[in-house]
């Protein structure tokens, strides 16, 4: 399976292969991960005005959205080690779903600790 920026299921065979992108990841933790910056880029863009905007058209609950955006809030090495399959065992799209602090240096610590 391949998710599209557009967090949509992409059919590999229909594609030419400059054009994918293969993860090792958490397929859960990727699709969650593609689907937050694809809404963040809504919002920036102004395709959506808000976060109960995107999840009327994603015919989705508000919370939800508000907690999947936080992931665009993870530390870059935290969201490459995630698309690459390299994240702690701890780390769940469950437990992401849990508060957790934006400040990227607290992040490391944090997932460092869970990870020995």
């Amino acid at each position: 399976m391949i998710i599209s920026p557009d967090g949509v299921a992409t059919n590999a065979r229909s594609r030419m292969p400059s054009d994918i992108a293969v993860t090792r990841g958490d397929p859960a933790l990727v699709k969650a991960l593609a689907r937050a910056f694809r809404w963040r880029r809504m919002l920036e863009t102004g395709a959506a005005c808000s976060v109960s905007d995107i999840a009327r058209q994603e015919k989705l609950n508000t919370s939800y959205v508000s907690r999947v955006l936080r992931l665009t809030l993870l530390a870059p090495e935290i969201v490459e080690a995630i698309l690459d399959g390299r994240q702690a065992p701890e780390m769940t799209l469950r437990g992401l779903m849990q508060t957790f602090s934006a400040m990227w240096e607290a992040q490391r610590l944090i997932w460092q600790e869970a990870a020995t």
